[in-house]
């Protein structure tokens, strides 16, 4: 159960009708409720806390998604969009896995910017390129959009800073209040941007997260690039072009194992149609009486 200190702020009721201790906790199965895509951008705009519930209709964010949408069949990778708190940085650009920041994005940067960035995969040639390192967490605390994440999120956001702090991880582990990501009811939701174990960036989503959760989040996502499958989502992977190509190839090796199914039946049935006949059994494989007819028997 999450350490009720860090829902002082929420009542009650809230805390029990929205927070860690709901009825719908870990009913739904987490794995699988992410669906396939290639690349992620968070996009940093105003205070979490002033966000609208549709806050990718606000602003530059709406103008930054009308341009993905419009662009769609011409950017290479599917690519989804998230707006985090920008109360420091507002219109900075996060790219995973490729690690990158751009700084200052504005109303008029955006066609330019996916141009260069998402249609022809280069550097913008407007903004100074910025690597990433180390992790970055992202929780949904979107509380105008569900008031599940708004009651969880903040209390987790809360506990990992503490936590970060408590073990020297303030350089080298970043977190920050993100929006909407789907799947209210698996509150709390979180992804996190880190090195697996062969050091490769992925991108694993968790949901039903708790404070109690974040230490072990730490110590094994984070230090040894291992998920925790009980509350594993997903993860950045395979595009829907591949996944599609994947399934359709099964789909292939399916229906010929069943031509190939129907095809032995098919024998099994002649060969016993052949035994009865040579046996001189007229009444095989049709439901008859023991004893034949006058008709038969003339």
């Amino acid at each position: 159960m999450a350490d009720s200190s860090y829902l002082s702020t929420v009542s009650t009721e809230d805390a029990a009708s929205f927070g860690f201790t709901r009825d719908e906790m870990y009913t739904g199965n987490l794995a699988g409720t992410v669906n396939p895509y290639d690349r992620h951008l968070f996009l940093r705009h105003k205070s979490y806390t002033d966000w609208a519930s549709r806050v990718e209709e606000d602003g530059l964010p709406n103008l930054l998604s009308s341009a993905l949408k419009s662009r769609k069949n011409d950017i290479p990778f599917k690519t989804l969009l998230t707006v985090v708190d920008g109360a420091e940085s507002d219109g900075d650009v996060l790219i995973f896995p490729e690690m990158i920041k751009y700084k200052g994005l504005t109303d008029s940067d955006v066609d330019g910017f996916v141009e260069d960035v998402l249609v022809n995969v280069k550097a913008w040639t407007s903004g100074p390129q910025e690597t990433l390192s180390g992790s970055y967490i992202f929780v949904c605390a979107h509380g105008n959009r569900d008031k599940r994440c708004g009651v969880c999120g903040p209390a987790l956001i809360q506990k990992l800073n503490e936590e970060i702090e408590l073990r020297g991880l303030k350089d080298q582990v970043f977190v920050s209040a993100c929006s909407h990501i789907g799947g209210h009811k698996y509150a709390g939701n979180l992804i996190i941007f880190s090195p697996d174990s062969e050091g490769k960036i992925t991108g694993n989503w968790y949901g039903y997260v708790t404070p109690d959760d974040v230490p072990e989040l730490l110590e094994q996502q984070i230090a040894k690039g291992e998920i925790i499958e009980r509350l594993w989502r997903g993860q950045m992977g395979a595009s829907t072009k591949k996944a599609n190509r994947s399934f359709r190839v099964k789909l292939k090796l399916r229906k010929t194992r069943m031509k190939k199914l129907l095809l032995r039946t098919q024998r099994k049935m002649l060969v016993v149609v052949v035994n009865c006949q040579g046996a001189n059994i007229f009444t095989c494989c049709m439901t008859a009486s023991s004893k034949p007819s006058d008709e038969k028997r003339s």
